[in-house]
């Protein structure tokens, strides 16, 4: 994804010039263009089988190597999924409804993993997106809080067996790409 952004500044300027809509969330999801905001800056830079547009206006992308991604968020919210064959057991139409309920097959830090991409974002809870590609999602729910003195375990989107596991993808990237011994999800 990052190469793809890459080449797509060479015709499309710097990302941090790029309309990235960051007030949307997934309850006002409904209002982003995800597909047209795709095709302008993603769609010649990535080999895909296909792509399709669901009824709550999430793109997700197909890649020749049995991955996936969904684009949400106007731009800034990335799901990746090693295995697209899992998204078939999903509800197209709600996909993230009760994403935390343990009986939803939807489980961050195992079947996906969640990248955020904010460049131009002066919102110091992005900051650690600022000025870069798509990042593992690194999201200080408080302003005053510095990314130095947060553990990806220890707050309510953690990876840890009491957290959400949001921040599995920043977890794993902390520990050089690799999942660690201790990490609390099972495959």
């Amino acid at each position: 994804m990052n190469q793809a952004i890459t080449q797509s500044e060479l015709e499309n300027g710097d990302k941090n010039t790029w309309d990235i809509n960051t007030e949307i969330d997934d309850d006002n999801n409904d209002i982003a263009d995800n597909l047209a905001w795709y095709n302008k800056y993603l769609a010649k830079y990535l080999k895909t089988l296909k792509v399709e547009e669901t009824a709550d206006k999430y793109v997700i992308v197909y890649f020749p190597d049995g991955s996936a991604v969904i684009i949400r968020r106007g731009g800034s919210t990335y799901n990746f999924f090693p295995d697209a064959k899992f998204l078939s057991k999903l509800n197209k139409d709600d996909i993230f409804d009760n994403q935390n309920n343990p009986d939803n097959p939807l489980q961050y830090g195992k079947n996906n993993f969640l990248f955020a991409f904010y460049p131009n974002s002066d919102d110091t809870r992005w900051k650690y997106a600022k000025n870069k590609g798509l990042e593992p999602y690194k999201w200080i729910n408080s302003k005053t809080e510095d990314f130095e003195d947060i553990s990806w375990r220890e707050t309510s989107y953690g990876c840890s067996d009491t957290g959400s596991k949001i921040y599995c993808t920043a977890l794993i990237q902390e520990n050089g790409w690799k999942i660690p011994e201790d990490y609390p999800v099972r495959f």
